[in-house]
C-alpha cells in the first residue's frame, strides 16, 4: 500500500512572531503506525523541501514514544528535511491519503489550490482520506462532484473551539476547525477536550486531537484491507 502524506509549509503562527508547522506526534504515530505494516509513505508539502516542526511539539511535555522514535530515526528525519512538492504529486499513484495537524495547515492547506484539488481527486476515486486535528482546515474549500462542500452531511470532527481556547489562540488562528466543518453543512461531534476521538463516515476519516492520531491511523489502515 502507497500512502501519501501532506504536511504544511508554513511556519508563523499569526503575528505572535512565534513559529509553528505541523504537530510531531500527529505525523510520528500514523508514520511508525503504517510503516510498521508495510506502507510505502510520500510526505508533500505544497513548497517542498523542509516542513516546519511546530516547537511545541517537539518539547519535553509532548513527548511520546513515537516522536521519541522520530527523533533517533535519521531516515524519518531525512524525508521531513526533503518533502516533495505537492504540484508534483498524482492522487493515481496512491492508495491513500493522511494530513497531520499543526496550526499551519489553517494558513497554507486551507486555501492550497494544489491541495483542494488532490483532495477531490482522492475523493472522486473513493480512496480514503485522512485528517487529525488541525488538518480537516485542508477541508475548507474542498468541495464534492456536485459542487457542494465535501464535509456537508458528513459526520466530522477536528480540534474544538475548547482546546483552541485551552491554548489560548482563539484570536490568533485565521479561523476556527469546529465552526469552520459547521458552517460547510458537516455533521460535527467531539468527544471531551484532549480526549482520543475520531470518526470513520465513508472514505472521510477524522480526528479530533494529538491524542487522536493513533485511531485515525488505525481508522486508515483498516479501511486499506
Amino acid at each position: 500500500m502507497k500512502i501519501l502524506f501532506v504536511l504544511t509549509s508554513h511556519d508563523k503562527l499569526g503575528e505572535t512572531g512565534k513559529k509553528t508547522g505541523f504537530w510531531v506526534e500527529e505525523f510520528a504515530n500514523p508514520y511508525y503506525t503504517l510503516l510498521d505494516k508495510g506502507a510505502k509513505i510520500t510526505i508533500a508539502t505544497p513548497k517542498g523541501g523542509a516542513a516546519p516542526i511546530d516547537p511545541s511539539s517537539d518539547s519535553p511535555d509532548a513527548s511520546t514514544e513515537d516522536t521519541e522514535r522520530f527523533n533517533t530515526d535519521s531516515v524519518a528525519q531525512e524525508l521531513i528535511a526533503n518533502t516533495q512538492k505537492l504540484a508534483d504529486i498524482n492522487s493515481d499513484d496512491y492508495d491513500a491519503v493522511f494530513y497531520p495537524g499543526g496550526h499551519g495547515p489553517l494558513w497554507d492547506l486551507a486555501n492550497d489550490s494544489v491541495s483542494i484539488e488532490l483532495i477531490e481527486a482522492f475523493n472522486k476515486q473513493e480512496k480514503p482520506i485522512a485528517f487529525v486535528c488541525h488538518a480537516p482546515a485542508a477541508l475548507k474549500k474542498v468541495k464534492k462532484q456536485d459542487g457542494t462542500p465535501l464535509v456537508s452531511g458528513k459526520k466530522v470532527t477536528g480540534f474544538t473551539n475548547t482546546e483552541e481556547d485551552a491554548v489560548q489562540l482563539t484570536d490568533v488562528v485565521p479561523f476556527l476547525v469546529e465552526d469552520m466543518l459547521k458552517e460547510n453543512g458537516g455533521t460535527y461531534s467531539k468527544a471531551a477536550d484532549w480526549a482520543p476521538y475520531a470518526i470513520k463516515d465513508g472514505n472521510l476519516i477524522t480526528g479530533q486531537n494529538p491524542a487522536s492520531s493513533e485511531l485515525v491511523a488505525e481508522k486508515l489502515l483498516a479501511s486499506l484491507n
